[in-house]
């Protein structure tokens, strides 16, 4: 006598809490994500890999070779950065 008793009750209980649930209507508003803004990242004058950028536009190794290899009486012009590398 008690289970059919105690079943009773618990299903009632429940469609009572659904009809609570159904009738209460709760709203949760966060609001709209603030703008990312992406700074750009400085541009270094220089090697990046093998190309070489001179504050205008890339060179190809061979190309910024060619058009900036000048002689200079017995000793020959080193690229910017490849000294300290002792690379000239």
């Amino acid at each position: 006598m008690k289970y059919p008793l105690l079943a009773t009750l618990v299903a009632s209980l429940g469609i009572g809490l659904s009809g609570v649930a159904n009738a209460v209507n709760v709203d949760v508003n966060i609001g709209t994500p603030a703008p990312v803004v992406v700074a750009q990242a400085p541009v270094v004058i220089g090697w990046h890999g093998d190309r070489y950028y001179d504050g205008h536009r890339y060179w190809e190794r061979q190309e910024w070779e060619e058009h900036h290899h000048h002689h200079h009486g017995d000793h020959d012009h080193c690229p910017p950065g490849h000294a300290k590398k002792g690379e000239c």
